[in-house]
């Protein structure tokens, strides 16, 4: 047997429990997954910004298992430093390392685009303080954000798929051209497609994003089953 065609660097909050799961699944047997953590205890703005100045020095250590491609896996503190702040943490991650990186929040907004959506609903498991920063992250970048919906809970990985169905079709208004489930430590993989032909429009998710990213960074525009029309289309 051979190696793996790629190794994937994650970089996720302590109490993460999604992103390296969905992302493994997506990478299925050809690419392995390999990851570190950064202590993280609650969605405070503080603890949210910390993650960003100790993402560095966790990634100098992922590089030791020499993986192709970073991901950071922190959606909501990249949305916390708005699109130049977000871009400037990826840069220093990569100056780090000398490995490309994607960053969750800039992931997003590429994708995004990709699928050609302008005018977006958004899903969240968030505080509506938070959301109102996901909102001005995205309107910065470039987008209308005609729907927003927090569950204004911490508790991200235990909310069901049908609990994030329901909040999905809360953010649907007909002038969205997609929907935009947020935060990497939320369940979607397994309901992308589903919400997908429910709606008749592009769902991305963090995860789903960030994978699509660190494939592209490679050079590799591999499809992923499952993961929505973002693999199929950009």
């Amino acid at each position: 047997m051979g190696t793996w065609e790629r190794k994937l660097g994650l970089i996720v909050p302590s109490w993460n429990t999604v992103m390296e799961y969905e992302v493994q699944r997506m990478a299925g047997t050809a690419m392995s997954v390999h990851s570190m953590r950064i202590p993280h205890t609650g969605d405070t703005e503080e603890n949210l910004l910390r993650l960003a100045t100790e993402a560095p020095a966790a990634a100098k250590l992922l590089a030791h298992a020499k993986v192709d491609v970073i991901g950071y896996g922190c959606t909501a503190g990249g949305f916390l430093k708005g699109p130049e702040g977000d871009r400037k943490v990826g840069a220093e991650i990569a100056a780090a390392t000398g490995t490309p990186v994607a960053t969750s929040a800039a992931a997003v907004a590429d994708a995004l685009r990709a699928v050609g959506a302008k005018r977006v609903g958004v899903a969240s498991p968030y505080a509506a303080w938070l959301n109102e920063r996901v909102r001005a992250y995205l309107e910065a970048d470039g987008f209308e954000v005609v729907a927003i919906q927090g569950l204004g809970t911490e508790a991200h990985s235990t909310i069901t798929l049908e609990r994030v169905e329901a909040l999905a079709a809360e953010v649907n208004r007909p002038e969205a051209q997609a929907i935009f489930i947020s935060c990497s430590n939320f369940r979607t993989l397994e309901i992308i497609e589903s919400l997908e032909r429910r709606f008749g429009k592009p769902v991305v998710t963090s995860n789903a994003s960030s994978m699509w990213k660190m494939l592209r960074l490679m050079g590799d525009r591999r499809a992923v089953p499952g993961a929505g029309r973002l693999f199929r289309e950009a």
